[in-house]
């Protein structure tokens, strides 16, 4: 008998959601199998069992939040199979002499954040493990209480559980950080989760149920001004915010700090989108398209390799020239921005550019992407030509030294041989970070991948 426990399965991961059992108690497994779905901070991934053997016990329910390492199954010889239904992990008794208070004002760790998906799909209520029970700080300011659909949502639980001190609250640290969020008090928050514990949902119900009357022993514990914690007009909504999106709010952020400066050159695509047809009449019998996008991705691969300076990272004390050239593509999805990388995008063909391309893509909307999927990039293409946006500027994906915006194709006047035509022509901008490149070998680099678009033979020479 073994224990499945619950794997880190991306590099900034610190917990996951279990978000759907794909096995049964009791229903036989083999090494590789899914067992469930887990959905990380950056997309929704299988657990895979690592052994042959029988699914005897779920030990936490659909929808439970649980650190790395923490157990969810076993898996036997099926003679421990329990039908018990699974039950979320429960908080360990801390003697109240051992309780401290929790500062609620402190940085909430990267777990409790939600952290680093991602830039995916969270923006239903979930639970909570207790792994370890926490305290909080009295409030300083009278907050909303719940109102009386919530409270009697949660009655049953409130009946069994004795309540307790501001200072003896057990909450989890989502629940906390959700709660500082909108200024709500936990001490107003019936918690539903094992032994009385408020999780992210109760917290989130509470919020939902909007402003109610303050009960005494809340307004008694300060005179200080509230925040408000409804819209400002009946119009306004609060729309909760996915992993993916929060993950990429925290990079952007950081990605603030890297200096930044930007080079902007126009390219000639007539001989490129030419080119492009011939290739697509060439590839329609093998079912396969190219896109200006996978035309770049080429294009760009093979810049890179010319110019190992444009593909190196900033290391504190040094720089890094990688020696593989993976090209991360910008991928809208409903849940926020996720980038897909096409690994060795200078040793592979154009068909199979593209055909990773779809793959990755759909796979990236549908919140299916694997680790190694969405990990080492080493420069990166942003394209919004597709939506009519004809120049713009991207921000650096850190550890990337550099990324490309693309814009839409649009024809220009030219003047040949005394006669005015129209030429397709777009705009890309590179934005670069100082500390790995200078305005000269960054405008090299560029020049090359512009000559290459230019020349469109080079692309698969």
């Amino acid at each position: 008998m073994s224990e499945v426990v619950m794997p880190r399965l991306s590099d900034t991961m610190e917990e996951g959601e279990l978000a759907k059992w794909l096995k049964n108690v009791g229903d036989p497994v083999k090494k590789g199998e899914s067992l469930a779905e887990i959905e990380t901070d950056k997309a929704t991934m299988d657990l895979e069992a690592f052994e042959d053997g029988v699914l005897e016990k779920q030990l936490v329910t659909e929808g439970t939040i649980v650190p790395i390492g923490q157990p969810v199954a076993v898996i036997g010889d099926g003679s421990g199979v329990s039908a018990a239904k699974p039950e979320a992990p429960e908080a360990e008794a801390v003697p109240e002499a051992d309780a401290a208070p929790v500062d609620d004002a402190a940085p909430v760790d990267d777990a409790a954040r939600a952290d680093d998906a991602a830039p995916a799909a969270e923006t239903s209520a979930e639970s909570e493990p207790a792994a370890t029970p926490a305290t909080t700080a009295p409030a300083e300011t009278a907050t909303p209480a719940p109102s009386d659909s919530a409270s009697a949502s949660t009655e049953s639980t409130a009946s069994t559980s004795t309540p307790v001190g501001t200072d003896k609250l057990r909450t989890s640290p989502l629940a906390r950080k959700v709660a500082r969020d909108h200024g709500l008090d936990l001490a107003t928050v019936v918690g539903t989760g094992p032994q009385g514990r408020i999780v992210r949902a109760d917290v989130e119900a509470a919020i939902a149920s909007g402003p109610a009357s303050v009960p005494a022993a809340s307004a008694t514990q300060s005179t200080a001004p509230q925040a408000a914690t409804v819209p400002s007009s009946a119009e306004d909504e609060e729309v909760a915010v996915s992993k993916i999106r929060l993950v990429a709010a925290r990079r952007l952020t950081e990605s603030q700090a890297v200096p930044h400066f930007f080079l902007t050159s126009v390219v000639d695509v007539e001989r490129m989108l030419a080119f492009r047809k011939e290739v697509n009449a060439g590839l329609e019998s093998r079912g396969i398209k190219v896109s200006v996008n996978d035309l770049l991705v080429r294009a760009a691969a093979l810049a890179l390799r010319l110019h190992p300076d444009a593909n190196s990272s900033w290391a504190g004390d040094k720089l890094i020239r990688h020696g593989h050239v993976n090209v991360g593509i910008a991928v809208a999805t409903a849940t926020g921005l996720l980038v897909p990388v096409v690994t060795d995008a200078d040793r592979r063909s154009l068909s199979d550019i593209a055909t990773e391309t779809v793959a990755l893509a759909g796979k990236a909307r549908e919140g299916k992407l694997k680790l190694n999927e969405m990990t080492g990039g080493t420069f990166s293409i942003s394209n919004l030509g597709m939506f009519g946006i004809d120049q713009f500027t991207a921000v650096i994906n850190p550890p990337e030294a550099a990324i490309l915006a693309v814009g839409a194709a649009s024809p220009v006047p030219v003047l040949r041989d005394g006669v005015l035509v129209e030429v397709p022509k777009l705009k890309i901008t590179l934005t670069v970070d100082h500390r790995v490149m200078d305005g000269a070998i960054a405008a090299a680099f560029l020049r090359e991948l512009v000559d290459i678009l230019e020349q469109p033979l080079r692309i698969v020479l």
